[in-house]
């Protein structure tokens, strides 16, 4: 039985990718952080452990006899904007990654990325693995340490013959979101707590989709590659309208210009600033819901053989996961 060892592995992500892993028999080893309640992992046949990525000699002997490691901690937050943390996480955290595989000889390193490494472009044109990042223009430290990370891992590759792939997921729907991460929108939909739509928009994925890309990663996929792991294109209010058909809700009735948007997402940056609590949408996102954030995942169809589920199927088993856990 081959060994897989998983980091994050009780997010959104990790949470299905572990589930994914199982049921294609490979044996898993799965670090969580020192401490934390797990609860998305209850009750699965693997072997958890604690550790953490910022800390290399301790990854490097949790790893030790895996065949495979995939990557997927990370900070994700986007607030606030900056902070050390995301560097020592998503940066040294990912070189310590690649230290434990070049000295625990392991066969294949998946990390997960993010597809804000790349540039966006428009529906008819889409952005794709060989446009250049736009993103830094938003001014969050998160998308610029996953871009760091990223570029870590191909240089790795050619340098050190690192057996590396970066797989780059965009906006995932589905169950086990803890946090919760995408279904702060979902619960907000069905809590009647969305009062207009921003008119940019997203590329919206099955979190289950992009759990089985990665496991095909495993095998298949070139390595020194990266692979955008998304499905389809859609505005918020096309995205909006389809969810609100999965749970009986109208998706609002206006759109808010940008200039107003970004004017909300100013004063709530600076709110915030003022008394220290997270705004409900800071200055960097409200940018960022401006734009039509749209990418082409082409190559990881071809290469990765990565599913294209409707994203319907996401939303319902995102909304039965919240309403059995209490969320909604």
């Amino acid at each position: 039985m081959k060994k897989v060892f998983v980091t994050g592995p009780d997010g959104l992500l990790g949470s299905n990718l572990v589930r994914e892993l199982i049921v294609r028999g490979y044996s898993v080893r799965a670090m969580v952080l020192k401490g934390k309640l797990a609860k998305t992992l209850d009750g699965l046949d693997i072997d958890i452990v604690e550790g953490d990525v910022t800390n290399k000699d301790e990854l490097i002997t949790l790893s030790q006899g895996m065949d495979y490691f995939i990557n997927v901690a990370a900070i994700t937050d986007v607030w606030p904007s900056r902070g050390e943390i995301y560097h020592k996480v998503n940066v040294i955290g990912t070189e310590n990654v690649i230290q434990a595989v070049l000295q625990n000889k392991i066969k294949r390193l998946i990390q997960v990325g993010s597809a804000s490494s790349f540039g966006f472009g428009t529906k008819n044109s889409p952005g794709n693995e060989d446009s250049p990042s736009k993103s830094h223009m938003y001014g969050l430290d998160y998308i610029d340490s996953k871009r760091i990370g990223q570029e870590i891992v191909l240089e790795a590759f050619k340098k050190f013959d690192l057996p590396a792939m970066v797989v780059n997921p965009t906006f995932m729907v589905g169950p086990y979101d803890s946090k919760p991460s995408s279904g702060e929108m979902i619960i907000a939909f069905l809590n009647d707590q969305l009062p207009a739509l921003s008119k940019g928009g997203k590329n919206w994925v099955y979190v289950k989709d992009v759990a089985h890309g990665i496991a095909n990663g495993l095998e298949i996929g070139r390595l020194g590659e990266t692979y955008i792991l998304g499905h389809e294109n859609l505005s918020f209010r096309e995205a909006l309208t389809r969810i609100g058909k999965v749970i009986q809700r109208k998706p609002p009735r206006y759109s808010v210009p940008n200039f107003l948007m970004k004017t909300v997402g100013m004063f709530g940056s600076a709110m915030a600033t003022v008394t220290s609590k997270k705004p409900g949408i800071s200055y960097p996102l409200a940018r960022i819901a401006c734009d039509g954030h749209y990418f082409s995942p082409a190559k990881a169809v071809e290469e990765l053989k990565l599913p294209q589920t409707p994203i319907e199927i996401g939303v319902k088993e995102a909304v039965k996961w919240f309403e059995d856990n209490g969320y909604v």
